[in-house]
């Protein structure tokens, strides 16, 4: 017989009697699904501290943010009382969402817990160090709000750059430039600048990326010698600076508003969607899209197509 149909794999079995054989075909048909004939894995009962541990020693410790990674899962660990994995449930982990939702976390900083420790399992799973099901799968993110992206006005760059000192007011420009992130600011080496282009490397990502510069600015960088252009910056001057010239810039947003200020400019100056994609440096287009109301011709055929003609 084949429980699966003809596709399936075949059972051969004698029996005595044929009522016998056509009881074992019936039997065989409605539990087929369950697969009662396989060994059942037997609950695990390692503290998920030890699997955290074996996790790092064979994935975690390769990965790029390996020990910001490390750190939040391992406060995970503590925030559920250091449970076996065999004690973790679905209660356990909605418990968990709503105590610290409750305490005040986001629900993206939640989501990004929760993401975290996921993975934890399926690598387990995947290198058969695990074989269990893995309890975090299937829990439904929390719903975030859209963050409103704060950015400068032209005025408020200007008063920006005045308030900085030489080093911080050239990787300001920098990054008003190019959309660069602070870090990989911080992280450019003068080797990276040449042909009017600047590459970014160690990227979030993990892919360079390449943008063109200006002639001054390409100068201005090439200036400061060989090395790391911007060695010893000063992140906390520049983001005092920025609560000083625009205060009411989205709370947790500080330095980051510059990427922001220069995707918004971008896009308002008529600058396409899809180039400012890869200029970012974004994998979903569903990222850089958060601008595109900022264009000047964002849904205006609303008003050339609609059926109502003044």
């Amino acid at each position: 017989m084949r429980p699966q149909g003809r596709e399936g794999g075949r059972i051969r079995k004698r029996f005595k009697i044929k009522s016998e054989a056509q009881q074992y075909e019936r039997w065989a048909i409605a539990h087929y699904h369950n697969k009662e004939w396989e060994r059942r894995p037997v609950a695990d009962r390692r503290s998920l501290s030890e699997l955290i541990a074996l996790w790092y020693q064979l994935k975690g410790q390769m990965m790029k943010s390996s020990a910001s990674t490390h750190n939040k899962v391992k406060a995970v660990d503590k925030r559920l009382g250091y449970p076996r994995a065999d004690q973790i449930n679905k209660k356990m982990i909605a418990d968990y969402r709503a105590r610290r939702f409750e305490s005040g976390v986001t629900a993206n900083t939640i989501n990004r817990d929760i993401t975290a420790i996921s993975a934890v399992f399926a690598s387990l799973i995947e290198m058969g160090n695990y074989h269990g099901d893995n309890p975090f799968s299937g829990t439904k993110k929390l719903k975030v709000a859209t963050a409103e992206m704060g950015f400068l006005s032209l005025n408020e760059i200007d008063a920006l750059l005045e308030e900085l000192p030489e080093d911080e007011r050239l990787a300001a420009e920098l990054s008003l430039s190019t959309g660069a992130r602070w870090g990989e600011v911080k992280r450019l080496s003068s080797t990276r600048v040449a042909h009017g282009r600047v590459t970014f490397t160690d990227t979030k990502n993990g892919k360079d990326r390449t943008v063109p510069i200006s002639v001054n600015l390409e100068a201005k960088l090439k200036a400061r010698g060989r090395g790391l252009i911007f060695s010893a910056i000063n992140y906390d001057l520049v983001r005092a600076a920025l609560k000083k010239v625009a205060a009411d810039l989205p709370k947790g947003q500080a330095v980051h508003a510059l990427r922001h200020t220069f995707a918004s400019h971008f896009v308002m100056n008529g600058g396409n969607i899809l180039v400012l994609q890869k200029i970012l440096g974004h994998a979903k287009i569903q990222q850089t899209m958060v601008y595109a109301h900022l264009a000047p011709d964002f849904l205006q055929d609303a008003v050339r197509f609609n059926p109502i003609k003044e």
